[in-house]
C-alpha cells in the first residue's frame, strides 16, 4: 500500500523556499533583491519612502532598491553587501525566507552561514564580465553545502544589447563547471534587475528567451521531497515526566523529526547507546497519531523505560547509523582566531554537545581552482579544508551527502562558547574521494 505524506501542517498553507543569493561585489545583487521584493509588492510604503529619502540624498534621481537589503551603514556607504540580511516576503503561490549574502571573499563564511539552510541558490553574473573567479566560488560553496537547485542569473543585460550570444556562452560554462562540482539542477536565466527585465515580469527586449522569470522560478521550483524516501531521524530535545495524577506514568521524548517517517509501532534504537525498543506513541498537537513525518515536532512514547536524554539520537533499528568517535569532515572555518590540529573544542551535534579535539588538518581547498594543499597546520577565517576530529563519546552522524541536518555540526570555544567552524561530515563534493582516515595513535590534548 502507498501512502501519500500531506507535508503542509494546514491545508490551505502555502508551502516554503529558503533561497540566497550570491554575486561578486557591483554585480547587482543587491538591486535584484530589492527589485524583487519591490515588483512583487513586498515592500511597505514607509520602506520604499525611505529607500527614496535615501536615494535623494546620494544625487540619484530613481529609487535605489538595492537600499532595501544594504541595511547596514558600511554597506550604504561602500554599496556593498557585508552581512547576511535575511528578508521574508510572500506571493499568493509561495512563501520565501530569503537571504542576501556578501559577494566579497573576505565574507565567504557569512555565505556559507546564509546558503547552509537554503534550497535554492542564485549566483549573479555581471553579463559583461562572464563568468569569473568568485563565480566560481560561490559555485563551489553552494555544492560543498549541497544545496539542490542553483539558478544562475545573468544580470546586466541591457548594457550588453540584450544579446543572446553573451547570455548561451555564460550560461554553458558555468552550467558546464556547476555540473562539474555535482550540483544537480542548473536553471539559467538572462535579466537586467535595473530595469527589472525577467525579474517578476518577462522582458520584451529579449523575446528570444522562453524560460520563466526569477519569481516565476522561485514560485514553482519542487522544494518539497517525499519524507518517506529519507531515513528516519529524530534528535532528542527533551524529557517529558509530568508525574501528574493525570499522567503519573508518563515518559515521553520531545523534539522536531529531523527526516524521514516515524510510525506508531516501528522497531526503533537509540543512539549512541544502542538500546532498542518500540514505539507505543507519537502525540502531535496535543493527540495522538499513528503517523509523524519531518520537520514536525513531536513527542514520541516508547515500549520499554530506556536510558533517554536530550542529544540521543532515535532511528528506525533497520536503518540507524552507526555511530563514531572519528569524523571525516569538511569544514568552513569562521572565528578570527585560527582553528589548529590539537585545538580542544565542543562538538554540536543536533541536540547533542560533547568535548572533542581536532586531530589533524589534513588539507586547505583553494576555491579559485578547487585545489587541495596538503597539511596547512591551520585554516583562518573564511577558509575552508578537511579535518578530522576525535569526540569524547560516540556521535551518529550521517554522511552531508546523505542528510544536510543530521550530517551537519559546529565546533563550538569551550572557553566562551563562540562558534569556530561549521562542519560537513563525509566527502567534500559529491564527485570527490573520501579524506584521510583519523590517526587513532596520533594523541595531543583531552585524552579520549
Amino acid at each position: 500500500m502507498t501512502t501519500t505524506f500531506d507535508t503542509t501542517l494546514d491545508t490551505g498553507a502555502t508551502s516554503l523556499l529558503r533561497f540566497a543569493t550570491a554575486g561578486s561585489v557591483d554585480d547587482g545583487k543587491s538591486t535584484l533583491v530589492g527589485r524583487l521584493l519591490h515588483d512583487s509588492k513586498s515592500v511597505l510604503s514607509d520602506q520604499l519612502e525611505a529607500v527614496e529619502h535615501a536615494s535623494r540624498s546620494r544625487g540619484q534621481q530613481a529609487p535605489d532598491l538595492a537600499l532595501l537589503t544594504d541595511g547596514l551603514r558600511a554597506e550604504r556607504e561602500q554599496g556593498i553587501t557585508i552581512d547576511v540580511a535575511y528578508r521574508y516576503f510572500a506571493t499568493p503561490r509561495r512563501r520565501f525566507i530569503l537571504a542576501d549574502t556578501p559577494g566579497h571573499v573576505q565574507y565567504t563564511r557569512n555565505m556559507v552561514t546564509g546558503a547552509s539552510t537554503a534550497e535554492l541558490a542564485v549566483v549573479l553574473v555581471d553579463a559583461r564580465n562572464g563568468v569569473v573567479e568568485q563565480t566560481r566560488r560561490h559555485a563551489a560553496v553552494a555544492a560543498l553545502l549541497r544545496v539542490p537547485h542553483v539558478v544562475l542569473a545573468v544580470n546586466k543585460m541591457d548594457l550588453v544589447d540584450y544579446a543572446e550570444p553573451v547570455f548561451a556562452a555564460i550560461a554553458e560554462e558555468f552550467t558546464a563547471y556547476a555540473a562539474s562540482l555535482g550540483v544537480p539542477e542548473i536553471t539559467a536565466i538572462p535579466i537586467s534587475a535595473l530595469t527589472g527585465d525577467n525579474v517578476v515580469t518577462p522582458a520584451a527586449s529579449m523575446d528570444w528567451y522562453g524560460g520563466p522569470t526569477v519569481l516565476e522560478h522561485l514560485e514553482t521550483v519542487a522544494v518539497v521531497a517525499d519524507p518517506s524516501r529519507d531515513p528516519a531521524r529524530f534528535p532528542v530535545q527533551v524529557v517529558i515526566r509530568p508525574q501528574t495524577p493525570e499522567h503519573p506514568d508518563y515518559r515521553g521524548y520531545a523534539g522536531q523529526i529531523s527526516s524521514g517517517v516515524l510510525r506508531v509501532g516501528e522497531a526503533v534504537t537509540v543512539l549512541p547507546s544502542g538500546r532498542t525498543s518500540t514505539i507505543t506513541g507519537i502525540d502531535a498537537l496535543g493527540r495522538g497519531v499513528d503517523v509523524a513525518w519531518a520537520p514536525q515536532s513531536v513527542t514520541l512514547r516508547l515500549a520499554d523505560d530506556l536510558d533517554v536524554s536530550r542529544g540521543d539520537l532515535i532511528a528506525p533499528s533497520a536503518g540507524a547509523p552507526a555511530a563514531t568517535r572519528d569524523i571525516e569532515a569538511t569544514v568552513c572555518h569562521v572565528a578570527d582566531r585560527p582553528l589548529r590540529a590539537g585545538d580542544r573544542v565542543l562538538l554540536k551535534h543536533t541536540t547533542r554537545t560533547v568535548k572533542a579535539i581536532v586531530k589533524d588538518i589534513p588539507s586547505r581547498l583553494t576555491l579559485d581552482d578547487l585545489s587541495q594543499h596538503p597539511a596547512p597546520g591551520e585554516l583562518a577565517a573564511n577558509e575552508i579544508g578537511r579535518v578530522v576530529v576525535r569526540t569524547a563519546e560516540p556521535l551518529a552522524l550521517d554522511a552531508y551527502a546523505d542528510s544536510r541536518r543530521t550530517g551537519s555540526f559546529l565546533l563550538i570555544d569551550p572557553a566562551d562558547g563562540t562558534t569556530l567552524t561549521a562542519g560537513m561530515a563525509g566527502a567534500a563534493f559529491a564527485s570527490s574521494r573520501p579524506g584521510v582516515q583519523a590517526d587513532d595513535n596520533a594523541d595531543s590534548g583531552w585524552d579520549f
